[in-house]
């Protein structure tokens, strides 16, 4: 995931899912916060252009989009002070793992 030829997509993707892990409602959230660091640091020599870097960039879209869920600004619509609150998941929000195997 090299900083060449959308890098500034990739550092802002990045970021986003950072600030987004670092106020997700979870006792695990320093793991999930742990987990985004290491996956762009080991995935930093890929090959842009190549089809296993592109799907990685969009499980991680995905995923910023279900860690934004869970912010406060968008369960309340905007207004924090409103006690009532919006979650909406889907059915399979992830893929599974190449190597996973189903019990």
């Amino acid at each position: 995931m090299s900083l060449q030829g959308g890098g500034r997509n990739l550092l802002w993707l990045y970021r986003r899912l950072l600030r987004s892990a670092a106020t997700y409602p979870s006792k695990n959230r320093m793991g999930i916060y742990q987990s985004i660091r290491e996956e762009f640091r080991d995935n930093v020599p890929l090959d842009p252009s190549d089809e296993k870097t592109r799907e990685k960039v969009a499980i991680a879209y995905k995923g910023l989009s279900q860690l934004k869920q869970f912010d406060l600004q968008t369960m309340t619509a905007g207004n924090q002070s409103d006690p009532n609150w919006n979650v909406t998941l889907e059915q399979n929000p992830m893929p599974s793992p190449e190597n996973y195997e189903r019990k």
